[in-house]
């Protein structure tokens, strides 16, 4: 049994040593100092043959595969020299010269390897449960001093690159280091036969791990598909051992359970077939995947190409209404029907869904966007699958897109707080220039007549009020919030007013109750209410309504005038836009900034009833 196990660790060393190989020799087109660590593993594979070849009783073959050593770490010092010194920075002479002659080296350990094989370095002796086991003699041990010290300038030349290389690169040389110390402990056992101890080379069991922690210790840091390969191997890896440890495990007790036969069948067979119809499995998996996707799923092509090309588009929209129709778009041409995007962001009402059509609906929850199929209970499997891979790719293309429009928001106000500083300091000096002619304006009216100094004093009122909204505006507001009840200062603002046959009516909860800064607030509404009033006064049945939505959050203020021209509606809150003749036009932005300064927002609303609504969202629950 342990003469077993010695030569299964050493095949499967073998083929893991050929597979990496293989792997390194076709990523070496990006990274040349990958070829030389592809010939490692070879060299690494032929020398582990070399024991398999004198368990299975070739013992010349094997002995000559054996002296073959010294070509191992020559390979390893060409891909260490390449790997730190590509040729592009300076470096000590003898390293220099290394790089430069390192087909010598190659020359110079093939002479070797001949001259062990003329001088029969190396020959077979029985060890324990081994009938034959490699022990070196005469010229094979200049073949190990010589493997020696070549693998010690290897390192000599890793301990140079560790002095002078940062990041991945430094990384990767410690990951070598590691995994050169583990393998120089694995094969030390090797040696103790040729020195006279009778010992069973138990860590040598372990050489499989030493091929891959060394070639995934070098490329993990510098091939990013290295970490990905690793990750689909592993799994592999592990199902490999357990099932090695299944079969062993079954004929150990075949003949208990009567199965004579397959106790007489010896174990590394029985561990040969195993991994055979392992490979196999891997092999099969891939098609057999896409064969059950067909079954089960005919008709759907959900392939990486496609995915990508969703997701691209998706990620192209610049707003939630572009957003949903593009992705009704993409999701009704692959299913072959309409289907409704529905978007609930944070606040929003839940959407209407309809009883009848497919509809998928992206909600925003305090952990993330969610979104659920709703309406695809009668439709194939396939297109349901569909449904459900397209609806995660727009929970997540919601994402993208909230965390792109905060952003832009708030490189927004950002650009508009030191535009205002600017603007600020402007206003206070032009303010102080402003006002001085004006006073001196309305002293010298003392003696004109009573209708004119009327009419003058008039448009001074009106000039002073634009120069207190422009320095308003431009200043800092900084809001100290306190309960305020909304009701009653509605009441308090109707004498401010002119109403002029205006019907003023509020809905406004006596018991209710926002949480703002009241000389604010009522900055707000002044604004709002004396904007209305400029275009429903005097008008046969003007109205000006305040009422709430159900849960108090949302203030609004409806008037029944003129409905606004819709190419004013996104630069409506702008400053210096204005409806009205004699209308400062900082009114809105003035309401918007004090808005935003309480964490909330106000928009336009056509789609109340009323001709005009203005909606303030505050960020708070009311508190009764």
């Amino acid at each position: 049994m342990p003469m077993i196990a010695f030569e299964l660790m050493m095949l499967v060393t073998s083929i893991c040593a050929l597979v990496v190989s293989g792997w390194l020799w076709q990523q070496a087109r990006r990274r040349r100092s990958l070829q030389a660590l592809s010939g490692f593993g070879v060299m690494m594979a032929l020398w582990c043959g070399g024991h398999i070849a004198i368990l299975q009783g070739w013992h010349r073959l094997g002995i000559l595969l054996i002296l073959a050593n010294p070509l191992m770490p020559t390979f390893f010092l060409h891909f260490a020299t390449r790997f730190v010194y590509p040729g592009r920075a300076s470096a000590p002479p003898w390293l220099e010269w290394l790089s430069r002659h390192i087909s010598l080296i190659y020359v110079v350990s093939s002479i070797i390897v001949v001259l062990s094989w003329l001088g029969t370095g190396g020959r077979t002796v029985a060890l324990g449960p081994f009938e034959a086991f490699f022990v070196f003699q005469g010229l094979g041990w200049f073949n190990v001093a010589y493997t020696v010290v070549i693998g010690v300038i290897a390192h000599l030349v890793l301990v140079w690159g560790l002095s002078v290389h940062k990041g991945n690169l430094r990384r990767s040389i410690v990951a070598m280091f590691a995994a050169g110390g583990w393998g120089l402990l694995l094969a030390s056992s090797f040696i103790f036969p040729s020195i006279g101890i009778d010992w069973y080379p138990y860590p040598m069991l372990l050489m499989p791990s030493y091929v891959v922690l060394l070639v995934y210790g070098v490329v993990r840091y510098q091939i990013l598909e290295a970490n990905a390969f690793a990750k689909g191997a592993l799994p592999w890896l592990v199902l490999m051992l357990v099932l090695l440890g299944v079969v062993a495990l079954i004929r150990a007790l075949s003949a208990a359970l009567g199965a004579g036969s397959l106790a007489a069948v010896p174990v590394w067979q029985l561990w040969l077939c195993s991994l055979v119809a392992l490979a196999v499995a891997l092999l099969l998996k891939r098609p057999l995947n896409e064969l059950s996707d067909q079954l089960i799923y005919p008709g759907v092509d959900l392939n990486e190409a496609l995915l990508e090309r969703w997701l691209n588009r998706l990620k192209s929209a610049a707003g939630w209404d572009a957003l949903e129709r593009m992705a009704a778009d993409l999701i009704g041409q692959q299913v072959g029907q309409p289907v409704r995007i529905l978007l609930q962001r944070e606040g929003d009402p839940m959407p209407v869904i309809a009883r009848n059509g497919l509809h998928i609906l992206c909600q925003h929850r305090a952990s993330g966007w969610r979104f659920r199929l709703e309406g695809w209970e009668d439709v194939k499997p396939g297109q349901r699958l569909t449904g459900e891979v397209f609806g995660s790719l727009l929970a997540t293309s919601c994402g993208l897109l909230e965390r792109s429009l905060q952003l832009a928001e708030a490189e927004r106000r950002r650009l508009a707080s030191e535009h205002l500083v600017e603007l600020g300091s402007l206003s206070a000096v032009m303010a102080h220039e402003l006002r001085n002619p004006l006073n001196v304006i309305s002293m010298a009216t003392a003696d004109l007549p009573s209708d004119r100094r009327a009419l003058i004093q008039a448009q001074l009122k009106r000039a002073d009020r634009q120069i207190s909204d422009l320095l308003l505006y431009s200043g800092r507001i900084e809001p100290q919030p306190q309960p305020v009840q909304l009701a009653a200062m509605l009441d308090s603002l109707r004498p401010l007013f002119d109403w002029q046959q205006t019907e003023f009516e509020t809905a406004v909860p006596p018991g209710l109750w926002l949480h703002a800064d009241p000389h604010r607030l009522q900055q707000v509404f002044t604004n709002l209410i004396d904007n209305a009033l400029g275009f429903v006064r005097n008008n046969p049945g003007s109205r000006i309504r305040i009422d709430t939505d159900e849960c108090g959050r949302r203030v609004r203020i409806h008037n029944n005038g003129p409905a606004i021209d819709p190419s004013l509606h996104d630069s409506l809150f702008q400053p210096f836009v204005s409806r009205r003749a004699g209308g400062s036009g900082l009114g809105l932005a003035i309401v918007r900034r004090i808005m935003d300064a309480h964490g909330g927002d106000v928009r336009l609303r056509t789609d109340l009833g009323w001709p005009v609504t203005f909606e303030l969202s505050f960020p708070e629950e009311v508190k009764p």
